[in-house]
């Protein structure tokens, strides 16, 4: 059975790609180029499933920046 989860994709200052499932307690993972993230997430999730059985159904909404001043 396919699932279809979604990933939020960031990249830190040192160039690295960081990759989050949040409808995945602990889903995340990294990699140097956007490759290798998301062959990484696709492990990881697999690793997720397998722990979690309750897996919430998350629709998404947005994403949205938001500035603050500190």
């Amino acid at each position: 059975m396919k699932q279809v989860f979604t990933a939020i994709i960031e990249k830190d200052e040192n160039g690295i790609y960081i990759v989050e499932v949040p409808s995945l307690r602990g889903c995340y993972t990294q990699g140097g180029t956007l490759d290798e993230a998301m062959k990484n997430i696709r492990e990881v999730i697999e690793m997720c499933l397998e722990e979690q059985k309750d897996i919430p159904k998350y629709e998404l909404v947005g994403i949205q920046k938001i500035e603050v001043s500190r």
